[in-house]
């Protein structure tokens, strides 16, 4: 059973700071490439961040470069999303997702790549 479970979000002014976690229960964590998304009211699903198996490359949105910071910690089954200069823009469902085996070079920039998602949490930046 494969279960990812996202924590960390919540309600904060415009220049805070908020760090997500995904707990994963993916018997292949450590050998997963892990991604980041977000979905803001009306819009469609974007692509936030990833970071591969190892955590020896990570990828970002240019909208959010500079700013987030995606890391893994394969001992504990968790990745995590270090959000820093929040901005209202910013406010979405965050979702973090798995994918299990090698998709293609740019694969971690599609959501229909990953095999496994979790239920979001919310993030809400006022101005």
């Amino acid at each position: 059973q494969v279960q990812l479970v996202e924590s960390g979000g919540g309600l904060v002014q415009a220049g805070g700071s908020l760090r997500l976690s995904c707990a994963a229960t993916v018997r292949t964590f450590s050998s997963s490439l892990m991604g980041w998304f977000r979905q803001a009211p009306g819009k469609e699903r974007e692509f936030v961040a990833a970071v591969s198996w190892n955590g020896a490359g990570t990828y970002y949105a240019d909208s959010v470069k500079g700013r987030f910071t995606i890391s893994r910690d394969n001992a504990k089954n968790t990745v995590y999303l270090q959000i820093n200069n929040l901005k209202p823009e910013d406010t979405a469902v965050y979702y973090c997702a798995a994918q299990t085996y090698y998709r293609g070079s740019y694969a971690y920039l599609d959501s229909d790549k990953y095999g496994y998602w979790g239920q979001g949490t919310q993030v809400t930046v006022s101005s």
